[in-house]
């Protein structure tokens, strides 16, 4: 029994007969030959509306704004809110520098007959003619000059050394 009734939903006149009826509901859905939808209207109840379990009526007037408390003013203490950890605390100023910052360009030397040489050096925006030997800027002092770099010192620290045309930063006390 099970192998004919598996031949009949495989053979053709079958799937024919199922494709024609979906067509055939389909058409009826379109033209709407089935019917008409029922009138729907509202009608009267046989029976009172239900009573509210709770007293809702005498509810409103615990709401309205004649009812309210009057705000009070806050001061400090008085709301369980209010604190004073939030507030930032004013750091104390930083202490006034005692350095600044120039830049320092070597831009060569020149030399007389007899006389020491002096070398050509961009202080900041002014250009300063100084002898070997002779304070560039305050606490630094040329030691020695050559074609291509310029050697300060400080007594403090390494000797600075400038290449010819390029800037460095050198830190200098305030006067």
């Amino acid at each position: 029994m099970p192998t004919s009734f598996i031949q009949t939903l495989r053979s053709r006149s079958f799937a024919t007969g199922v494709h024609v009826a979906l067509w055939a509901l389909l058409l009826l859905v379109l033209l709407k030959v089935g019917g008409k939808a029922p009138d729907y209207r509202e009608t009267e109840s046989f029976s009172a509306p239900p009573q509210s379990v709770a007293p809702i009526a005498r509810l409103g007037p615990l709401f309205e704004a004649s009812q309210w408390p009057a705000a009070s003013p806050t001061t400090e203490g008085s709301s369980a809110f209010y604190t004073k950890y939030f507030v930032p605390v004013p750091s104390p100023a930083p202490p006034p520098p005692t350095t600044r910052k120039i830049e320092v360009t070597y831009q060569g030397y020149y030399q007389s007959l007899d006389g020491p040489k002096n070398a050509i050096v961009k202080v900041a925006d002014s250009f300063v003619a100084v002898p070997v030997g002779g304070a560039v800027a305050t606490n630094y002092y040329i030691s020695d000059a050559t074609m291509q770099s310029l050697t300060l010192t400080n007594g403090l620290s390494a000797p600075t050394i400038l290449l010819l045309n390029a800037k460095k930063e050198i830190e200098v006390p305030i006067k």
